[in-house]
């Protein structure tokens, strides 16, 4: 079974947010799939800790060594349905790739992101809700 990831599940699993045993649970058989931008996103995530000093540089690099050995199938959506899908559901661009993801790929798409997951339900794509 595939699933779809966004950052915030890797980001809780990587810095051990109490989500992580039910994350490792729902994911344990499955093959993770991420649009390529979920790098970028990553690296966002990070940076907001930073401005609220939850994390030192120090330790969002050794997040990161963690984060590159994730076994995450990165995928390309097509830019122009994703800009579609954002004007359509007024969401940023980083969240209509993982539903444009989660779309071709005819995979649940599983966050934290209790919004996006309601659009995504509203959008016809499959959710796993923590």
């Amino acid at each position: 079974m595939d699933i779809v990831v966004d950052a915030s599940i890797i980001i809780a699993v990587i810095v051990n947010e109490s989500s992580k045993p039910a994350i490792i649970q729902a994911t344990q058989k499955a093959d993770l799939i991420a649009p390529s931008s979920i790098h970028w996103e990553i690296g966002n995530a990070f940076s907001a800790m930073f401005k609220r000093n939850r994390i030192t540089l120090d330790e969002s690099l050794k997040a990161v060594e963690i984060y590159k050995q994730i076994p995450i199938r990165l995928v390309e959506v097509e830019l122009e349905e994703a800009l579609s899908i954002a004007k359509q559901w007024n969401i940023y661009a980083y969240d209509a790739y993982l539903l444009r993801c989660a779309q071709k790929y005819n995979t649940a798409l599983l966050s934290l992101d209790g919004t996006l997951l309601t659009i995504a339900e509203q959008f016809k794509v499959k959710v796993i809700r923590m």
